[in-house]
Formats: structure tokens, sequence, C-alpha cells
């Protein structure tokens, strides 16, 4: 399998999530299942199948991440000096040129991606249209209402 960009901060996020997983919600969920067992008749047991569900949850969670984190690529960001181009793990202001509206993106892997906190995944649109330009240069996003053109003001690795 190849290696996903991850950046630094993703890593730790995916990692803290991984321990949370398995030092309390585990076996916070065991002794839940060990509760159920003992009020007696499994089948008709709603917390002891409620337990097992959130188990089973749980642990492909965890099995989840730890494919993630073992296929991970870690990028630390701060470390970067791509010379002022855009490139994965960079902060960059755009500025829209037919609105004049400014936009702040990190350009981050698509499991660290959530356009609210202005993170976007590098296999978007608008990361694709950005990876490679500098600050003053014009990038052409496709977007299904027409293209639209975004000026790259600054490029930040923090």
């Amino acid at each position: 399998m190849k290696k996903v960009p991850l950046t630094k901060r993703g890593a730790e996020q995916l990692r803290a999530e991984l321990h949370q997983l398995k030092t309390v919600d585990r076996p916070r969920i065991i002794a839940a299942i060990a509760e159920a067992r003992a009020h007696g008749d499994l089948k008709e047991n709603a917390e002891y199948h409620a337990a097992r569900e959130q188990q089973s949850f749980a642990e492909g969670r965890i099995k989840e991440i730890e494919g993630k984190l073992s296929h991970a690529h870690i990028i630390d960001v701060a470390a970067l000096d791509a010379g002022g181009k855009v490139v994965f793990g960079a902060t960059v202001d755009l500025a829209d040129e037919d609105t004049g509206e400014e936009y702040t993106y990190q350009i981050v892997g698509e499991d660290e991606a959530d356009i609210k906190s202005g993170r976007i995944s590098i296999a978007s649109p608008i990361a694709r249209a950005l990876i490679g330009k500098e600050e003053g240069d014009i990038a052409t996003v496709r977007a299904p209402g027409g293209d639209k053109n975004f000026e790259i003001v600054e490029v930040r690795y923090e």
C-alpha cells in the first residue's frame, strides 16, 4: 500500500484518539459488557447488545487508525522550506478576484481535512489548483458554477 501524506499535527491527533480508545473507551466498554452479562439472559438484554455494538465500533476505529498511521508519511510543516511555493502542509492566504473575499487554507491529508477549520484535502480541486504556485500567482479553480480565480496573497509553513 502506498504512503499517505499526513501532517505532524494530524498524526498527533490520530495517536491521541488511539490512546483514548485503548486506555479509556475499551476498558469502559468491557466493564459495561461484564455488567450486562451479570443481568442474565443475553437474548433480550438491550444493555448487552448496545455495549457489544460500542465494542465493535471502537475496535474497528482502532484498526482504522492503526492502519492509517502505519501507512502515513508524516510531514513536519514547520521544517518545510519550499521557497515560497504552495506544497503539502502549507497555509495559503487567497483573495477571490471577483469578490475580493479573502480565505485562508492549509493543505492537509484527506483524513485531516475540515473546511470549517480551514484545512482542505490535498485531493480537493482548490488544493490541486494551488500546488506549485507562489505568492502573486493566480490559481484557477474549476467549480460547478464556473471557473473561479484566486490570487495567492501569502504562503506560510507553520
